[in-house]
């Protein structure tokens, strides 16, 4: 029996790879019973900060990664397709229908038991910790015992959720950047003299307090709004409020834009895009109803703050997610310093390929780092340990090119070459692998 504990998408993931190679599993979620700050269901693989998988531009790294996935029957993509939301180039999902279709597919295999239980020790036997960025007290401790020092944490943020019914829509506009995908955004134009006095609120709201010495332990991709702000009075207007992309109804580009991502198909709840904030409740609905078309908004969620927790993956980790001083144990998803529901998912289907074929006997071989699952290892494993920080995937983590390519050919190259290295790897494994199209271009991630 092998122990997963934790059913968000890095450990669900996971299960699933090692159930469909007839690995039994007995998967452990607290939830409903303990519960987090972030989270507010029982169902598994439940979406908390955002319902983006990022980009599915096949293109992009986070695109490349997806297909690679799919390449090796990914559950959480599979899902996500499934659940899909109009996002334009991004892959967003409607919450509820893509959780219920993880939960579902789990809990229908045979090969795996769902314990709903808090773990507070680690189990005996192949573990695999997939506890996440809100890993239990408990938890945190026992790991900390294994690792032998206290586990790093930096503090992550929340956008709110505004309930589509109460906005004025006469004020806001429907359009995606650049035209990419259909009219899937809903947006907000401001022109200056708004932005001005908006970025002026955000500046006197009142925050939620931090120890000064934790100031800076915001992560860099997800910083709140009002950290942004403080930078300087242009900081939102070329980061999440950027217009670049964008023609309003009377066709010219707007000084600054907020835009809102549906939650769900049936255009009931928005999601403010970067919108993470650590304001008060009550300032968020002062500060975010000066805006154009939301005088009246009713909010789903607001916005909150919460510690995460991810360990110095160089220190600890080898590139088949074991922690060195306990093989017997893996570590996965964002805890172990990767950044991102797709990054955390990815995580733990490499894992329970690698875990599957070492309970077979079979020599292991890391995916190549010139692929997007070996880039991630690559970061966790060979980055420095006294300069190690979360991050998302991107090809600054790949092995570079071997020969200089111009600027506009860099992706595809990147991608080729991850095509053709992925299934050599494979082949000298032995490990199937399924041909998948993409979906918006005629590229493809295939076997050789």
């Amino acid at each position: 029996m092998i122990h997963i504990v934790g059913g968000g998408l890095a450990g669900c993931e996971c299960a699933y790879q090692l159930a469909k190679q007839g690995n039994s599993v007995m998967l452990w979620e607290m939830r409903p019973d303990k519960t987090t700050p972030a989270h507010r269901t029982g169902q598994l693989a439940e979406l908390v900060c955002s319902n983006s998988l990022r980009s599915d531009d096949p293109h992009h790294a986070a695109g490349l990664l997806k297909r690679e996935l799919e390449c090796f029957d990914s559950l959480i993509i599979a899902a996500a397709r499934g659940a899909a939301v109009p996002a334009g180039s991004a892959l967003a999902v409607d919450r509820e229908q893509f959780a219920a279709a993880v939960t579902t597919a789990l809990e229908a295999s045979p090969q795996i038991e769902i314990c709903r239980q808090e773990a507070t020790e680690i189990p005996d036997g192949d573990v695999v910790v997939a506890t996440g960025p809100l890993t239990s007290q408990a938890m945190s401790q026992r790991l900390g015992e294994v690792l032998g020092e206290e586990s790093l944490y930096f503090y992550d943020s929340i956008a709110p959720i505004v309930d589509g019914s109460s906005l004025d829509l006469s004020q806001l506009f429907w359009a995606s950047r650049y035209g990419k995908g259909d009219e899937d955004y809903l947006n907000a134009a401001l022109d200056k003299e708004i932005y001005l006095r908006f970025h002026h609120a955000i500046l006197q709201a009142e925050v939620l307090p931090l120890h000064d010495f934790e100031s800076h332990l915001f992560f860099e991709g997800c910083l709140p709004i009002e950290e942004l702000a403080r930078r300087g009075v242009d900081t939102l207007r070329f980061g999440p409020m950027k217009p670049v992309g964008l023609k309003g109804p009377d066709g010219r580009r707007p000084y600054a834009v907020v835009q809102l991502r549906r939650e769900s198909l049936a255009r009931d709840h928005f999601n403010l895009v970067g919108f993470q904030t650590r304001m008060k409740w009550p300032e968020q609905k002062r500060v975010l109803r000066s805006l154009p078309g939301f005088e009246l908004a009713e909010f789903v969620r607001l916005g909150q703050v919460h510690r995460n927790t991810f360990v110095n993956a160089p220190l600890h980790l080898d590139q088949f997610y074991r922690v060195r001083q306990e093989p017997r144990i893996r570590l996965i998803g964002q805890i172990t310093g990767v950044e991102g529901y797709l990054e955390s998912a990815a995580t733990g289907l490499a894992a329970a390929l690698y875990l599957a074929r070492e309970i077979q006997g079979r020599q292991l071989e890391p995916f190549p780092a010139t692929t997007a699952l070996g880039a991630l290892a690559r970061h966790l494993t060979k980055s420095q340990a006294r300069h190690f920080q979360p991050a998302n995937i991107n090809y600054g983590l790949f092995v570079e090119l071997a020969t200089p390519v111009a600027k506009r050919h860099r992706r595809a190259a990147f991608v080729d070459r991850a095509r053709q290295d992925l299934g050599a790897w494979a082949q000298r494994n032995s490990v199937a692998m399924e041909k998948i199209r993409c979906r918006t271009s005629s590229a493809a991630i295939s076997s050789t």
